[in-house]
């Protein structure tokens, strides 16, 4: 039995792991919403888009550690929002061994996507001043 909310997606009833996703998704989705707009002002608004090369990305913004971890953290719930769409559209619309499989696939895409980018932002070499 589930607890219907005002409108959307049933929100699911009691404890457990389904529950926990619920909540995952909605913090992710708030998560997204404060760091892209963020991200957005930041970057169109205090420093001119006109001077933002590749090279500046990597000299001036991810010369730095916080705005390696702010990006980061936007790559980071970017995947995991994503990840978890899809999987609430595979639980509502595949069955049997199919859900299954797609799950498992979902889940190895989501981890690979999320490590090739961690690994993108960290192991960028800090410039040398």
């Amino acid at each position: 039995m589930a607890l219907y909310t005002r409108s959307g997606r049933p929100r699911p009833h009691g404890s457990g792991f389904e529950l926990a996703v619920w909540y995952l998704m909605r913090l992710s989705g708030l998560a997204l919403f404060v760091l892209a707009l963020g991200h957005f002002s930041i970057m169109h608004f205090i420093f001119d888009p006109a001077t933002q090369s590749a090279q500046w990305i990597i000299d001036d913004r991810w010369g730095s550690v916080l705005w390696r971890t702010v990006d980061w953290l936007l790559l980071t719930m970017v995947v995991l929002h994503a990840f978890l769409g899809v999987r609430t559209v595979l639980q509502d619309y595949v069955h049997g061994g199919a859900r299954t499989a797609l799950t498992l696939l979902l889940y190895l895409v989501g981890i690979a996507l999320a490590l090739m980018g961690t690994m993108a932002v960290m192991t960028l070499p800090f410039p040398v001043e």
